[in-house]
């Protein structure tokens, strides 16, 4: 089939890769000269595990391009995806000025029939909204428009891709239903379902799936807390409620609250469609309050340990990207927790495996970058683990201690043994675990 992509982002450039792995002809548009320059002369502008072979190997043969004339990319196409940025208001409703902006070039350049489907998070009724804005300047009979919301997961959205779960396509129409079908077929040859349903339930099933998945970490992050004043081990406490099938084990780990560009966005956007319709959907404000606090939450331990003072203290920091195996910033904890620090005078020394030209490009010289985890610790008085990068799992603990100016570890993953952090005689502060080696900090 011939595909148009418009939006070369995390989305749709997987999205495309992935169309034209299955040998589909992939035309991806982004109004970006510079990107898709650097695309055409096979540079990846993301961080993406997996994404590097199937881009080289469909550009080599022929089968995805890109180019920044929606007119030349739509011209033979079947199928126009839009997976445009659809960002927060602040009223926090999705922004679709882009996907709107789109459909009304649309209008005046498609010639036959074409299915335009939704691929960005959008809210319930973007679908007729899409479809007004076509509707405006072409006959009906020339389109139909479908949602067909992503559920990838940045560091596996390839394999997500690929081998997917479920895919929920939301249309009426016979036609499209046909065409959708037989484009999605190699992805579930063993069987996962291809759920078809009416446009609204599709774009409902996106934020419900994604607000759900916000509310377990929310709730496991305030079993946490409990945990922490109640003696209690939220290892334990996960272990033992992951063995329930109604509950299941994914989801469950605590931590530093959630972020990057699906979750805190998702939520927001389904609170304020709960508000569009007059219904105060209490859990959700709830879930966005309780992940506000919990990004700050290591902050606030390593200014208590320092006695409330961390003014020219260098702390070294673990992570930068809002989750391992992608260079993602956005709103990630670790920037969060940044932020309160050196807000304090602190002195932040970082190290992440992909996220350091995105932080550096935000934060200039207001904070250091390592070349490497050990080089972050020389003389830190802290060490702050953001990320659960594999590099971070087993460290060399003989250079982590010999490198760090004072043996205190904040650890906002849980990364670690706490009888082998007693063993090493570090100070070591989890999440929803008794501290270890609890004692005064003296300069």
């Amino acid at each position: 089939m011939n595909i148009a992509v418009v939006g070369t982002g995390y989305v749709g450039l997987v999205t495309g890769t992935c169309f034209a792995e299955t040998g589909n002809h992939v035309k991806c548009v982004d109004i970006d000269e510079k990107k898709v320059e650097r695309m055409r002369n096979g540079e990846i502008p993301i961080f993406e595990p997996g994404l590097d072979l199937l881009f080289d190997r469909n550009t080599k043969q022929g089968r995805l391009s890109f180019t920044t004339d929606l007119k030349m990319a739509i011209e033979d196409a079947e199928i126009i995806f839009l997976a445009l940025p659809t960002p927060p208001g602040e009223d926090g409703s999705a922004d679709l000025s882009y996907v709107l902006g789109v459909a009304k070039q649309l209008s005046i350049l498609i010639q036959d029939y074409k299915v335009i489907v939704d691929k960005s998070t959008v809210p319930v009724g973007t679908a007729e909204r899409v479809h007004a804005a076509l509707a405006k300047n072409l006959d009906e009979s020339l389109f139909d428009v479908v949602s067909n919301p992503e559920f990838l997961r940045e560091g596996v959205a390839v394999d997500d891709f690929l081998k997917p779960d479920r895919v929920v396509i939301g249309t009426n129409s016979d036609k499209a239903k046909k065409k959708m079908k037989k484009l999605y077929e190699p992805f579930v040859r063993q069987g996962n379902p291809i759920i078809f349903m009416d446009e609204r339930s599709a774009e409902m099933t996106k934020y419900a799936a994604n607000s759900y998945l916000a509310t377990r970490i929310s709730f496991m992050n305030e079993i946490a807390n409990l945990c922490e004043k109640a003696g209690a081990n939220v290892d334990m406490v996960r272990i033992g409620m992951g063995s329930d099938n109604r509950i299941g084990k994914r989801f469950l780990f605590p931590g530093v609250g959630y972020g990057g560009s699906c979750f805190p966005k998702d939520v927001q956007a389904l609170a304020k469609t709960a508000e569009d319709y007059t219904y105060d959907f209490k859990i959700l404000k709830s879930v966005m309050n309780v992940n506000t606090i919990q990004k700050t939450v290591l902050a606030k331990k390593i200014k208590d340990y320092f006695n409330g003072d961390v003014s020219g203290k260098k702390i070294a920091v673990w992570g930068l990207a809002f989750k391992p195996n992608t260079d993602d910033i956005r709103e990630a904890p670790a920037l969060y927790i940044i932020n309160e620090l050196l807000e304090a005078g602190a002195k932040i020394m970082a190290f992440d495996p992909e996220a350091m030209d995105n932080v550096r490009a935000e934060y200039g010289d207001r904070i250091a970058f390592a070349e490497n985890q050990y080089e972050a610790l020389d003389g830190a008085d802290a060490l702050a683990i953001v990320t659960e990068w594999s590099v971070f799992r087993t460290p060399d603990f003989k250079k982590v201690t010999k490198s760090l100016q004072n043996l205190a570890i904040f650890d906002g993953r849980n990364l670690y043994d706490l009888e082998n952090m007693k063993q090493l005689g570090v100070h070591y502060e989890s999440i929803g675990r008794s501290p270890i080696f609890l004692k005064e900090y003296s300069a």
